[in-house]
């Protein structure tokens, strides 16, 4: 697989990475299992994966540990990416961003991940009651102890107030980046993007491209319409976020099938193996050389299937016709 370097210390990753969450994490727990996910994970490094993205508040916890069992036998191919700063409750979660909370942290996930160093610490979250600049201190302390080699900010779901073709929702993103950068440099930056999801092309991603940071992108084939293997009114479990997604219920579906459309015909010009889930992680690879699409996934079948993407060259002809694509529309449009 191509690879890419994110960050001003060029870390080196595949240009696909995997998003471990759905693993252990909302999207349909009854298709959790913990045997058929091992196997996913380790279908992506055989597959030319390298970044294994997760989180303490996944599970809790049990995400960190079922990508540990991997690192355990295969950590000389792996990219590790986890994160720390919101702590889940019953029926609720709160920001964490305490220095000493975050060293706990760090610790903790260090033992559940069985790796002396994770390769991406990141901020899941700033705490509103702690300045940022303190979290990020605690966070560059951990660095030059040696247990992490670079620090990200992870601002999915940071979006502030409703999509709108004129607001920057991503503004407070950028903010809170600035005063941070002063502490110690960012070298990732984790955000949705996707065809249907592209406010984070309006700054943020420039934003990173001109200070040599990396950029994540979250949701790439969002959150699994973009494969187009989703039924417009096929339901979601009850705990699955997409059932109170404004763009997942059955009429915005429906109304939203040009964008897979689209993606479709593109697939076809590419040959009968090509997807629309491919020809959408190409479009995100496409945005520039610090981009790496982390597509989540509890399937080998998928898992695979997205890494090949990295392969698929789109041609003009193919950007055009995403680029007209209709705009997705909400529940609330």
């Amino acid at each position: 697989m191509e690879r890419r370097t994110i960050g001003a210390t060029a870390l080196d990753v595949g240009a696909i990475g995997l998003g471990c969450m759905p693993m252990s994490w909302a999207y349909s727990r009854s298709q959790q299992r913990g045997d058929r996910s091992l196997r996913t994970v380790h279908a992506a490094l055989d597959a030319g994966v390298s970044l294994l993205d997760t989180a303490d508040m996944y599970g809790p916890f049990t995400n960190e540990l079922l990508v540990g069992r991997v690192l355990k036998e295969r950590r000389a191919e792996a990219f590790v990416s986890t994160k720390c700063g919101l702590l889940v409750g019953d029926q609720h979660v709160v920001a964490n961003g305490r220095p000493g909370y975050v060293r706990r942290a760090c610790d903790a996930s260090l033992r559940r991940l069985q790796t002396d160093v994770i390769d991406l610490y990141q901020l899941h979250r700033a705490d509103p009651e702690v300045p940022v600049e303190e979290t990020w201190g605690a966070m560059a302390e951990l660095v030059s102890a040696g247990k992490v080699r670079a620090l990200g900010l992870c601002a999915v779901g940071a979006r502030s107030g409703r999509r709108s073709a004129g607001r920057d929702g991503y503004e407070g993103t950028i903010r809170q980046l600035e005063r941070i950068q002063q502490v110690f440099p960012v070298a990732a930056v984790e955000a949705e993007l996707s065809v249907w999801s592209q406010e984070a092309l309006a700054r943020l991603l420039p934003w990173c491209a001109a200070r040599g940071v990396g950029f994540l992108a979250a949701m790439p084939l969002g959150s699994g319409f973009l494969t187009g293997t989703l039924t417009p009114g096929g339901g979601f479990e009850p705990d699955d976020p997409r059932a109170r997604h404004p763009r997942f219920t059955a009429e915005m579906m429906a109304a939203n099938q040009p964008l897979v459309a689209g993606l479709r015909r593109v697939a076809a010009r590419h040959g009968a193996d090509v997807t629309p889930a491919q020809v959408a992680l190409a479009w995100v690879l496409g945005r520039g050389r610090h981009v790496v699409p982390v597509p989540g996934t509890k399937r080998e079948h998928w898992a695979v299937e997205n890494a090949a993407a990295a392969s698929l060259r789109l041609t003009p002809e193919d950007l055009t016709e995403i680029a007209t694509l209709p705009a997705p529309r909400e529940s609330w449009d």
